[in-house]
């Protein structure tokens, strides 16, 4: 083995000097051995499909082409409530900015998980500023990989819930593209078009989408609350020949998004969601959001045998956004936020009839911040694989490690507006710099060493992470528009950990299996000096089985936080500093239930396939403390955790023919709280629990033209989604969807 190693600490270090990442072919499956044997050495992937989802150690999902095909959601927040362990709350109603959470981690922005497209971190700086917003539109994805449990340790920084990976449209093997148009409810449209093809050393694939709506929220004035999207992907790869010794294959990935968005964080008091949960007030008609994202990947792949194999690459994230909005509003020279104006509109009678637009106010009575901020995010990755087969035995070692940097850099202003007969009107412009004027960075290197051992029926995965993290700012402040440095403060604080796992899996049978694990959770602090990071010990235990046709996953979790950390974020209420605070002692523990079952014979031209899911999730804070944090507020020992819903199920059913298929879908969400606390629910910290169905239909011509349809919420049921960032927000109401796609 020894020759082995030196081997594999040569290899990384060539590594480094390429770019890399391709989607490696399977072993050939041979015997009781290589029959589990399903090696991805790939940094596209985490899993790569269901039959590695199911013989993980840990938790794991897969949701594949034909699964995304079914309803053809634009929708993250959609798609991932088919997956038991994961929590949402929404937002704008169609999926911009989701709220997601992985076994009772703070849903905020999604902050406190790994995500992922192409195996590459893709929040705007996962170190130093991990708050999503910034999300890839899931439209163009041709799968999502949900990781949870002890075997997470691959994939960093944040281990506490688990990983989320959306892979993209793929370079094809033949020559193939496809057209989707569909138009529906509030002048929503969409346009789909993608192409590719492969040669012997060459292969390509471009990609364009727009998605685009009115929204379905009503102004006073007649604004639009809508948005438009439009993403651009390429991909290109060269590739040795099949008769080469080394097989190898060099990638580029290309993408570009735009976005601009009429979103508020200004929601809604109870009352006026009562009579008019779809109504803005005039208040929030200037703002709006606007971003530009662009990601470069290159990658490299090697075989270097048939048993070692090497991929690398290096990858680079720009994304731009200017979120205006109202922040606070001022009266008598009483200046209030939104959320504080929105949570007692009696005591802040004057303030909100401003809002409303009511009666008519001063100048500079409306302040509107430019929350204007740029993100880069870079480095390079190398993951290595040597396997090699025993007597009833299979060994694999993988070894990954990662060198980042990423940065956002706040340059923020505030305008002044008036309004005048529902109007508003600029009546100071502000100076670009003179209000937040500071940049965080992270410079971080992460590796990770995975070991695999199949005995038999017994599968082992002890692993260890290692993060080394200097997160740091440098704050310019207001009266620094040139940032001379004149009034330069800064501030650094270092993170230096091991996260060690170890999971299992023991197959009693073709039928039935058994699988836990244990591990470290982690997520880094922020840049605050001293600052501790979130720490917990995660245990899970749980059955695959396959009994009288009914397959499914039935999973216990307890996840015990030494030092859980909540975040200062606008979006949930907060100043929007980004500053942690320290939450303590947590539990969260709860249930995870899968089943599939098909109640049709194989026989029939029709296959009748139903699946349940169900997710019991209780949390328990084990300390009393104070925040200024709307979301958590005074917090006192036995407080249950905000945003997480105890209750949630769902339920799909479809009839399949060659020729057309139809879906119906229904998940409940139970209520939550959405400030810390416990006992029964308060009217104006919680949100009641909802029941939504979802339809959706294809009909196929041939194998070139196919009819599509769906609605939303078929019962046009009025429900609210949140009360983040400032006020309740509804869901999306009914809404009916028609396309045409064309396959070539």
């Amino acid at each position: 083995m020894n020759k082995y190693l030196t081997f594999l600490l040569i290899a990384i270090g060539l590594s480094n000097l390429n770019f890399a990442q391709q989607t490696s072919k399977k072993e050939t499956q041979t015997d009781s051995i290589q029959n589990l044997d399903e090696v991805i050495i790939s940094t596209d992937v985490m899993l790569g499909n269901k039959y590695v989802a199911k013989n993980r150690t840990g938790s794991a999902y897969y949701i594949s082409p034909e699964e995304l095909e079914k309803f053809s959601y634009t929708d993250i927040n959609r798609i991932l409530r088919t997956v038991p362990g994961v929590n949402i709350y929404e937002e704008d109603g169609f999926g911009l900015r989701p709220n997601i959470s992985l076994r009772g981690t703070s849903p905020e922005r999604s902050s406190k998980i790994t995500i992922m497209e192409d195996g590459v971190l893709i929040a705007p700086a996962p170190y130093s500023a991990p708050a999503a917003y910034y999300f890839p539109t899931v439209a163009r994805m041709s799968a999502i990989e949900i990781l949870k449990g002890s075997s997470q340790v691959q994939y960093g920084p944040f281990t506490s819930g688990g990983a989320i990976n959306m892979v993209s449209t793929q370079i094809p093997q033949t020559f193939n593209g496809s057209v989707r148009a569909n138009y529906g409810s509030f002048n929503t449209g969409q346009l789909h078009a993608k192409v590719g093809d492969s040669k012997d050393n060459f292969g390509y694939m471009v990609e364009y989408l727009n998605y685009n709506s009115d929204g379905f929220k009503n102004l006073p004035n007649g604004d639009d609350t809508g948005f438009d999207k439009n993403d651009v992907v390429a991909k290109f790869r060269i590739n040795s020949s099949k008769e080469a010794k080394l097989q190898q294959a060099f990638d580029i990935k290309f993408q570009y998004s735009d976005e601009v968005s009429d979103e508020t964080y200004l929601g809604l008091t109870n009352d006026d969601f009562e009579s008019s949960p779809f109504s803005r007030y005039a208040g929030s008609q200037v703002d709006k959001m606007t971003t530009e994202h662009i990601q470069l990947q290159l990658t490299h792949s090697i075989n270097v045998n048939p048993n070692f194999r090497i991929t690398t690459n290096g990858y680079y994230n720009g994304f731009s956004r200017n979120w205006y909005k109202l922040n606070d509003v001022t009266f008598n020279g009483v200046k209030v936020g939104i959320s504080s104006i929105l949570k007692d509109p009696t005591t802040y009678s004057n303030h909100f009839s401003i809002i409303r637009g009511d009666a008519n106010s001063s100048d500079n009575a409306f302040n509107v911040k430019a929350n204007n901020r740029e993100y880069v995010s870079k480095g390079v990755q190398t993951k290595l694989d040597y396997h090699w087969y025993g007597n009833n035995t299979f060994h694999d070692i993988e070894v990954g490690a990662r060198y980042h940097f990423d940065e956002e850099d706040r340059f923020q202003w505030v305008d002044g507006y008036n309004i005048f007969n529902g109007h508003m009107n600029l009546t100071n412009a502000g100076v670009p710099g003179t209000d937040a004027n500071r940049i965080s960075d992270a410079n971080a290197f992460a590796a990770f060493a995975l070991y695999k051992l199949k005995y038999k029926s017994l599968t082992l995965t002890p692993g260890i992470r290692y993060e080394n993290i200097t997160l740091s700012q440098a704050n310019f402040g207001s009266n620094d528009v040139n940032r001379t440095g004149t009034n330069l403060s800064t501030r650094e604080n270092k993170v230096d950990v091991f996260i060690p796992g170890i999971g299992f899996n023991y197959n009693f049978s073709d039928n039935i299996s058994t699988f836990g694990g244990v591990h470290k959770g982690f997520s880094p602090p922020s840049n605050q000096p001293g600052q501790k990071a979130e720490e917990s010990i995660n245990y899970e235990l749980g059955s695959r089985f396959n009994v009288f046709g009914i397959n499914g996953e039935l999973v216990g979790f307890y996840n015990d936080y030494s030092n859980l950390l909540g975040s200062d974020l606008a979006a949930s209420g907060g100043t929007g500093s980004l500053e942690q605070f320290n939450a303590g002692e947590v539990v969260v523990k709860g249930l995870e239930v899968l089943l599939n079952y098909n109640l049709l014979p194989k026989t029939s031209k029709f296959a009748l396939p139903i699946s349940f899911g169900y997710t019991f999730t209780d949390t328990e804070i084990l300390n009393s403390f104070e925040s200024t944090d709307e979301l958590w507020g005074d917090v006192t020992k036995g407080d249950e955790l905000p945003y997480i819903s105890k209750h949630q199920f769902n339920a799909v059913i479809s009839l399949e023919h060659d020729r057309f298929e139809l879906n119906l879908s229904g998940r409940y969400n139970g209520q939550f709280r959405t400030v810390a606390g416990t006992g029964s629910f308060q009217e104006n910290e919680s949100v009641d629990s909802n029941f939504i169905i979802d339809f959706s239909g294809k009909y196929h011509f041939n194998k070139h033209i196919s009819l599509t349809g769906n609605i939303i919420n078929l019962l046009d049921e009025t429900y609210a989604v949140s009360r983040a960032p400032s006020g309740l927000r509804p869901g999306h109401p009914f809404g009916a969807y028609g396309g045409l796609e064309i396959r070539f």
